[in-house]
């Protein structure tokens, strides 16, 4: 099972939670919780049904299970007063609220394009199809910042044309190519910066057997 839930990404098969490129640490039996919430979506899975999967054939107290959620919940910053992932049924249980969506990669040898977008030191992977950029906890380029707003732009992959396009979303501080702002969906390259409000990100695109070049290093005599 691999599971899309923006931001976050889970893969059953290799056991990682990812969000963008970047790791997020699970115990075990929490991965294994999140991973069986995420695949009863969008029922109410009951604490007994639960504890069984769990636990199997061992008896532990309710405890056990709320701190694995409270674990989950951290990973995924997940408030449990306005939960967006993780939703309680009092007395009942837990349910996997969030849309999510199978996430199957295309083989390597048929993927045209590998994007991505960094920012100081942050790496967010780009998906075939709409990556909305802004602050909504649902947006595929979460920044947290002033000046960018809920869905302030949105990048779309087309692997089949080859084409990058970006696209502002009404946003109150505009989104910029270099210095030009954008009021139509324009075509985006490989090293360009875009601007979100303040932010300034820069995109980057492989094709299938493209990267950036090595430079070489020039060093001193010594």
């Amino acid at each position: 099972m691999r599971v899309r839930f923006p931001p976050f990404t889970i893969d059953s098969g290799t056991r990682q939670l990812m969000r963008g490129d970047r790791p997020i640490h699970l115990s075990p039996k929490a991965f294994d919780l999140l991973c069986f919430l995420i695949q009863q979506r969008p029922r109410v899975v009951e604490k007994s049904e639960l504890h069984a999967h769990i636990w199997p054939e061992t008896f532990v107290v309710d405890a056990n299970l709320n701190v694995l959620v409270g674990e989950i919940r951290k990973a995924i910053e997940d408030d449990v007063r306005q939960p967006r992932f993780v939703r309680t049924a009092h007395g009942v249980g837990y349910a996997f609220s969030a849309d999510a969506s199978d996430d199957r990669e295309s083989p390597a040898n048929t993927r045209m394009i590998t994007g991505w977008l960094t920012w100081k030191g942050t790496t967010f992977r780009l998906e075939d199809g709409d990556n909305v950029i802004g602050r909504g906890p649902r947006c595929a380029v979460l920044l947290d910042i002033d000046g960018v707003s809920r869905r302030h732009a949105n990048i779309h992959i087309d692997l089949a044309r080859h084409l990058v396009t970006l696209t502002d979303l009404g946003s109150t501080n505009g989104t910029f190519v270099g210095r030009t702002v954008v009021t139509n969906p324009v075509e985006l390259h490989d090293g360009e910066v875009i601007t979100i409000g303040s932010v300034d990100l820069r995109l980057r695109l492989w094709g299938p057997d493209e990267g950036p070049k090595t430079k070489p290093i020039r060093r001193r005599n010594h």
